[in-house]
């Protein structure tokens, strides 16, 4: 991948930064863990995907393939803009610190947004007001259709677009204009927010850029059923009369899933998109790329082919594969905004026309520590890693290391580690580290919990688990702790640092 040198970074969503409204924000505590990278010799911050979520706050089901997740906005910086006064914040509630409690911020977020929204309209401010502008007009691709349906799902209670009346599912034209009409002051709202989040994460960037810090994104292959894009993009999706998907996404059931795992999310059409040039794909890539340096596309495999459940089955058992787009996305792509800075997420039982499509594109893999440890053989052994791929510790969806470690690692695979390392395992986080760090790969990444040395309850994600997901926080003193200087350390042991990589 163009532009990545050697170099080294950390995996932490904004919603688990600093800070005391209830969840991670862009502001302060944003740019004071921008300082805590540089200051640790780290080029890159990984990030999940920035959409506003929906049902069970998973920020891989957004409302939108394009939105941002206006619970990040900063109250604090809409204050040093005058959008609110400090007096408007003394309500704030004792938000727990360490965790996330959705049900508790969300409304407290939202008022004071809507407050930010009535001064800002109240009271313009000229320059403010461009700004304004200038974003609504640059996004209508993807804004109009989706301060519209957020606007709709709050007259119709939130409940999925499928439940609306049949003209406003199927966006016939005169209903579809008088319920914009009748819901003007909430569409007007939603893109006043959608601007605050993105001109809060541009500054963001911008400062990260500014001291040698490159953003990793998250692109996940499918768009939530539930979503401003499936109901804006009807006709590129496998639906029935009445909205509802024909076939859905999952994956066949292997070692760790007897009954595989059936995702929910609606298919693409991908003939329909072919048709057009892709261009919702590459309006959605343009999208990000403005927001970060690099994008890490998840499920890649399902470029190649995907698994296809029939609606109507309730395990992912009786699906097939089917062959998706290859190369021809990519050509589109790749001819349109050029140079691919994209990362094949491409973990799971991979075929060799998937490693095809990736590297024909130069597209780096990941590697991850965890699975490694099953005989020489495995790709995830650092001795067998490419120059052109990205390695972690674990992601969000593994337990922390020192987790893992605790909880998951059997007696064979303890003893496979200390054959293969040459040595006793005493502290399993740095151990891993370094065999990350000095690995030939571009890039090594782990998570702030590693870093931490924080066990199985500091865990972002458990897939499959129904509740207790993507809440983990930490607090303002963690960045104290003395595994900063430990990674520091292994920076420079391993030519890591920005001010000793070469160019590879």
């Amino acid at each position: 991948m163009n532009g990545l040198k050697r170099s080294c970074g950390i995996l932490l969503h904004p919603t688990s930064l600093p800070g005391r409204y209830g969840i991670g924000d862009l502001g302060a505590g944003a740019y004071r863990f921008v300082d805590w990278l540089e200051a640790q010799g780290q080029s890159i911050w990984q990030v999940l995907p920035l959409g506003p979520t929906s049902y069970g706050d998973s920020p891989y089901q957004t409302l939108s393939a394009f939105a941002g997740n206006s619970n990040l906005i900063s109250l604090d910086t809409l204050v040093d803009d005058g959008l609110l006064k400090k007096g408007d914040l003394s309500d704030t509630p004792p938000f727990p610190q360490d965790r996330v409690d959705y049900g508790w911020i969300i409304p407290y977020h939202n008022q004071k947004l809507a407050l930010a929204h009535h001064n800002f309209r109240s009271n313009p401010d000229p320059a403010l007001n461009r700004e304004y502008s200038q974003f609504v007009s640059e996004n209508q691709f993807w804004l109009e259709d989706y301060a519209a349906f957020i606007a709709l799902k709050r007259a119709h209670n939130l409940r999925p677009w499928t439940k609306w009346e049949r003209d406003l599912r199927s966006r016939e034209g005169a209903a579809l204009a008088a319920a914009r009409a009748d819901c003007v002051e909430r569409i007007n709202l939603e893109r006043f927010r959608q601007w605050l989040f993105h001109r809060q994460w541009v500054s963001l960037r911008a400062y990260a850029q500014g001291k040698g810090i490159r953003l990793i994104g998250d692109l996940p292959i499918f768009a939530a059923h539930d979503s401003a894009d499936v109901w804006a993009h009807q006709q590129e999706y496998f639906l029935d009369d009445a909205g509802e998907p024909t076939v859905i996404a999952g994956v066949p059931p292997d070692y760790f899933s007897p009954t595989g795992q059936r995702w929910g999310n609606p298919l693409y059409r991908w003939d329909a998109m072919e048709a057009d040039r892709y261009q919702w794909w590459i309006e959605r890539i343009k999208a990000l790329l403005r927001l970060v340096d690099f994008i890490r596309i998840d499920h890649f495999r399902g470029f190649e082919a995907y698994w296809e459940i029939p609606a109507s089955e309730p395990t992912a058992i009786r699906g097939r594969w089917v062959a998706g787009p290859g190369a021809s996305l990519f050509h589109e792509i790749k001819s349109a905004l050029g140079e691919l800075p994209i990362i094949a997420e491409d973990l799971g039982v991979i075929t060799p026309g998937v490693e095809k499509l990736r590297d024909d594109f130069g597209l780096p893999g990941m590697k991850v520590l965890h699975f490694a440890w099953n005989g020489p053989a495995n790709p995830f052994l650092p001795h067998n890693h490419p120059v052109n791929c990205i390695v972690y510790t674990g992601t969000h969806d593994n337990n922390t290391t020192r987790g893992w470690w605790e909880t998951e690692v059997d007696e064979p695979t303890r003893a496979f580690v200390k054959d293969y390392l040459g040595h006793d395992v005493n502290d399993i986080v740095w151990t891993l580290a370094r065999a990350g760090m000095r690995s030939s790969a571009k890039a090594f990444i782990m998570p702030l919990q590693d870093v931490l040395g924080l066990g199985a309850g500091a865990r972002m994600n458990t897939p499959g688990a129904a509740a207790g997901n993507w809440t983990w926080r930490f607090t303002e003193a963690a960045l104290n702790h003395p595994g900063k200087d430990a990674l520091l350390h292994i920076t420079r042991l391993y030519q890591r640092h920005p001010d000793q990589r070469k160019s590879l």
